[in-house]
């Protein structure tokens, strides 16, 4: 008689196989196999992520809000629309983002609350199996309608959670052992970032960084070149390659030393925003859990006030990318109001701690960079008119603004170079953007400020937490 294998069997039968491959296998084959899939997940998970947002945005905030956000280049380069078509709707649209994003989260996952890379960088230090495949799901939906409704957040929080949930998937099922199970999340997260940023090299590197406050993982780096290169490679087949700003600043050549002063002061500027945007987060974040009340209505709460404040300052809504493309032309910033260039990082900090602190779903680096963006162009705009060395485009001091406040606060300085590098197609700018990041970081690391709370020092602290496995 001919015994009859199950799917479960089968299942289970190639699961074993997979296992004892894996732990056979050297360090080079493993990590290509199992960083080619990890790659695959992330590259798929930031496509389906960046349709749903796509498809949310003109659903909620477009169809149902009667505005149309500017994008950037690379995701079309759609103009602003002119004013609300209805500006009574704003608030109640943001609002309702926010509750319908409480709902999902508060009923079935808890977890998927705030910016989402925070909690996957507390899998590699804690326990590399911890994240539900539940919660990955709940925060796509989730931070697809709390962004697409209009509330301010990046959208590289949920592909970070969706790939570094796959290499937790992994590390459980596979059974790896401690050190490869936080090798497979720290990649996930940091391919994740880079796919959907179009920022290989950058998200490679910020897989190494990110987990630490002052330190580099050389162990996590193979592993993430394989990662982040099937990533991007996948996503950009199916959404499209190229710089997410396009090519900005490709004409900049660093001849002036004088430039110097002005691109340190930019640093010193990114740095103390850099923290104040830590410190105004988090501050909203232990203020809305004292608060009385479900914890299912506050990011409605939020919302609602966000949508108030863009009645006065659109630029807040979203994940405002379109809005740093527009800073980049000297003819798009200067039509914008001066005192809405210099106000902005500030109403934009608040926003975000509003959409995400309140228990939102969403990024916090995307409006790091649009925080950093505006700090850039608004040194470039009160300057331009009188002081001597700077550029006649404000590009170089949007990009370098980027680099030092982001890259500062998220203590991972030259992931975040990289990465806004790639974004903007702007390798020349890195020359005068090192004074700058480094101004900047020096100034943060001196605060002991950071944008991630599950960061540690650095791997040997990393060791004693972990009772010295792997």
């Amino acid at each position: 008689m001919i015994p009859v294998v199950t799917g479960s069997q089968a299942a289970r039968k190639i699961e074993t196989s997979a296992k004892t491959w894996v732990n056979n296998a050297t360090y080079l084959r493993k990590w290509i196999v199992l960083g080619a899939a990890i790659g695959l997940i992330a590259g798929l998970g930031a496509a389906v992520f960046y349709f749903a947002l796509s498809e949310a945005t003109r659903l909620l905030l477009v169809e149902l809000g009667g505005y149309q956000p500017p994008t950037a280049a690379g995701d079309g380069g759609v103009a602003e629309s002119r004013g609300f078509e209805r500006p009574w709707a704003i608030p109640l649209v943001v609002c309702l983002g926010g509750l319908v994003a409480g709902i999902l989260v508060y009923k079935l996952a808890p977890e998927a609350e705030g910016h989402g890379t925070d909690a996957a960088i507390d899998a590699v230090h804690r326990d590399p199996r911890m994240i539900r495949v539940r919660v990955v799901l709940v925060k796509l939906v989730a931070s697809a309608v709390t962004i697409g409704s209009g509330g301010s957040g990046g959208r590289e929080g949920p592909t970070a959670q969706i790939s570094a949930g796959f290499g937790s998937l992994l590390a459980r099922r596979l059974d790896l052992s401690p050190r490869d199970g936080r090798i497979a999340v720290a990649v996930g997260i940091g391919s994740g970032i880079g796919a959907i940023f179009g920022a290989p090299l950058g998200g490679a590197v910020l897989c190494c960084t990110i987990p630490f406050k002052e330190d580099f993982d050389f162990d996590i780096l193979i592993p993430a070149f394989v990662t982040s290169i099937v990533s991007y490679a996948v996503f950009g087949r199916l959404v499209g390659f190229g710089p997410l700003f396009g090519t900005a600043a490709e004409e900049y050549i660093f001849v002036a030393p004088l430039e110097l002063v002005w691109f340190a002061l930019i640093g010193a500027l990114g740095g103390l925003i850099g923290i104040l945007y830590s410190g105004t987060f988090y501050t909203t974040v232990d203020l809305t859990r004292w608060l009385p009340g479900s914890r299912i209505f506050k990011p409605a709460v939020g919302g609602l006030l966000v949508g108030l404040l863009a009645l006065v300052l659109p630029e807040v809504l979203g994940s405002g990318y379109g809005w740093i493309q527009q800073s980049m032309s000297r003819i798009d910033l200067e039509a914008i109001p001066l005192w809405v260039v210099l106000v902005l990082p500030f109403a934009k900090i608040l926003a975000t701690s509003l959409s995400i602190g309140s228990g939102g779903s969403g990024g916090i680096f995307g409006p790091g960079l649009v925080i950093g963006a505006f700090t850039g162009a608004a040194v470039w705009r009160v300057l331009e008119p009188w002081a001597p060395g700077i550029p006649d485009s404000p590009a170089p001091f949007v990009i370098v603004g980027m680099m030092a406040c982001f890259g500062s606060i998220a203590r991972a300085p030259l992931a975040v170079m990289l990465m806004v590098a790639e974004m903007t197609g702007s390798i020349g700018v890195l020359v005068p953007g090192m004074i700058a990041v480094g101004i900047a970081y020096l100034i943060v690391r001196r605060s002991g400020k950071t944008i991630y709370r599950s960061q540690v020092e650095n791997r040997e602290e990393a060791r004693r937490r972990q009772g010295g496995a792997g």
